[in-house]
């Protein structure tokens, strides 16, 4: 399965929730790509930490922020993953447009906030023109850095009916700092000790969400 973590608006905590799927899977033993689509780099430097510091599973990671280099090297190199998942820059990019095009599955975070809701029309776009090409493509949002207590959470949910491009996945990720620190280290919340069970349980509800929906 190709899965591409994507927005076009920055901030809403990709990189983060693409190291936590990829891991996942990983770990459960399937063979994985990570693809950095971004020119930053982040993901791919958060696999170089985690192979520095000799973690297994190593996940194999390249990077690729051009659209017609990423979509020759998934088309080519892509048949010897069972997994692959893209973690597409926060702009609207070559890479992106050639992710959607590629991918089963879109995953759109936001953050429970007006800016990143509205911003949701910009990334619906961009799924209209990459049906009109290729069928199939799934996309659902993720409520991410989700709100402990008050309305700002459900507000956004129900400002998602305003896009109907977008599937709502029930699986919010709370603003929790084993996500984050695990991330900055190339881990999974599924890796670090102390064990974070409730951020575990979000990530694997959003693991079996994504991967295991067929």
């Amino acid at each position: 399965m190709i899965v591409t973590v994507g927005n076009t608006k920055g901030g809403v905590g990709k990189t983060t929730l693409a190291l936590n799927l990829a891991i996942a899977q990983a770990l459960a033993g399937r063979d994985v790509w990570l693809i950095d689509g971004d020119r930053q780099g982040t993901a791919q430097t958060a696999i170089t930490v985690r192979s520095e510091a000799g973690r297994s599973p190593q996940i194999a990671c390249a990077q690729y922020a051009d659209g017609s280099t990423l979509r020759a090297q998934v088309q080519q190199v892509g048949p010897k993953f069972e997994d692959i998942v893209i973690d597409a820059g926060g702009r609207d990019s070559t890479a992106l447009r050639a992710a959607l095009v590629l991918s089963d599955v879109l995953v759109v975070p936001f953050a429970p906030r007006s800016l990143d809701v509205w911003a949701l029309a910009d990334i619906c776009s961009l799924i209209d023109e990459a049906r009109a090409v290729r069928d199939g493509l799934r996309a659902v949002a993720v409520l991410n850095n989700a709100d402990a207590v008050g309305q700002d959470n459900q507000e956004a949910i129900e400002a998602l009916t305003d896009f109907p491009q977008l599937e709502y996945l029930a699986t919010p990720i709370g603003r929790r700092k084993a996500v984050a620190n695990g991330a900055g280290q190339g881990l999974s919340v599924l890796e670090l000790s102390p064990r974070d069970p409730k951020a575990c349980e979000e990530i694997m509800a959003l693991v079996n969400a994504v991967f295991n929906s067929k």
